[in-house]
């Protein structure tokens, strides 16, 4: 009897600690639902935001770039020997046909002098197979190789005095020494480069130009061009190439190609601006519709940005039209008045409570 009991109060009393384990692990539970709801119900994410509105913009749409020469050349030999003379100093102006520079020619005059006697060799050779042919003296196949013997005498000769000519180095191009490379008694070799020609008579300002403006434009169209360092002078620039492919940017390259004044006061290498406006749009501001630029999420081109709706983010796709630095024109996808997240959010995601700190 004794032990029926002792094994009854055991089994009560692990029934007991059973009972306990499952009140505790049940306490338990609903305590940390209880923690992820005040949790959820109290967390949320500190952002700055803007508002979408009308502004009054200037649409005046400029481009920077940097002014190129229309044309650039060096200047290398094309003969080997010992320069006796540079004609031309760095900075001077040079016409096409004009020799900037004499090289020895004296192993090229030897060649020269052969190649004439060896031309009036063949050419004497030749008139006396002609004159014998006609009485039967020689035949038919000696008179052809003495005229192709002729021929290659005459070739060998034009070539020689194409050596002799390449000891005169003269100018293609009309412009101004840039960089002269040699001095009288240097040794130059085919190849070595003696000048660096520029001509900047005109000027090309390369540019990059976006969709959104690049089809308002052709070749041929008059663009005006300022640069950095005459703010108070403006140029007339033509366009003179448009790329038909975008670049890595997404922008479309543009030449414009700018007579420069009798001065050269333009020098290429400087800074340029090309305006893509016409005079009431400098002066007349428009109302746009535009928001922060900061709202962009991953960018400008992925057309997303964060509107607050009900205390909370909803991440929204937009199409946005002009760049105007800071402001972005909006197209389709948000309307006056809304509110969007200009700082913060790389801590959102769809849904997430938000605290705004700072309105700009």
């Amino acid at each position: 009897m004794k032990t029926i009991k002792s094994i009854a109060i055991a089994i009560l009393v692990i029934g007991l600690i059973v009972l306990a384990g499952f009140k505790l692990v049940s306490n338990k539970k609903k305590s940390e639902e209880e923690t992820r709801t005040v949790a959820k119900s109290n967390d949320s994410i500190s952002v700055n935001v803007s508002k979408v509105e009308f502004r009054n913009i200037n649409t005046t749409y400029m481009v920077n770039g940097t002014f190129e020469p229309a044309q650039e050349i060096d200047f290398p030999s094309e003969t080997s020997g010992k320069v006796l003379s540079v004609m031309v100093d760095e900075g001077s102006f040079v016409g096409v046909g004009q020799t900037l520079a004499i090289i020895r020619a004296d192993q090229q005059s030897i060649d020269l002098t052969a190649a004439e006697a060896a031309y009036q060799n063949a050419l004497t050779d030749n008139e006396r197979y002609e004159n014998a042919f006609k009485t039967g003296g020689v035949t038919q196949q000696q008179v052809d190789m003495s005229r192709l013997q002729l021929k290659n005498a005459k070739a060998q000769l034009d070539q020689a005095k194409i050596r002799v000519g390449d000891t005169r180095v003269k100018a293609t191009i009309s412009g101004i020494v840039n960089q002269r490379m040699v001095e009288p008694g240097s040794y130059v070799s085919p190849g070595t480069v003696m000048f660096e020609i520029v001509d900047v008579s005109s000027l090309k300002l390369r540019v990059e130009v976006d969709e959104n403006h690049v089809v308002n434009y052709k070749v041929g169209d008059i663009i005006k061009v300022r640069a950095s360092v005459y703010p108070d002078k403006e140029f007339a620039g033509k366009i003179t190439f448009i790329a038909p492919k975008a670049g890595p940017s997404l922008n479309f390259p543009m030449d414009i190609t700018v007579t420069n004044n009798t001065a050269n006061n333009l020098k290429a290498g400087m800074y340029g601006t090309a305006v893509f406006s016409s005079e009431e749009d400098e002066t007349q501001n428009q109302q746009i519709l535009t928001l922060s630029r900061n709202a962009f999420v991953g960018g400008l081109s992925a057309g997303e940005v964060f509107l607050i709706k009900d205390g909370k983010a909803q991440l929204t796709k937009i199409v946005s039209g002009r760049n105007f630095g800071d402001w972005v024109e909006v197209l389709e996808g948000l309307k006056e008045g809304d509110t969007v997240v200009t700082a913060g959010q790389i801590n959102l995601s769809e849904g997430a409570v938000v605290k705004i700190i700072d309105r700009n």
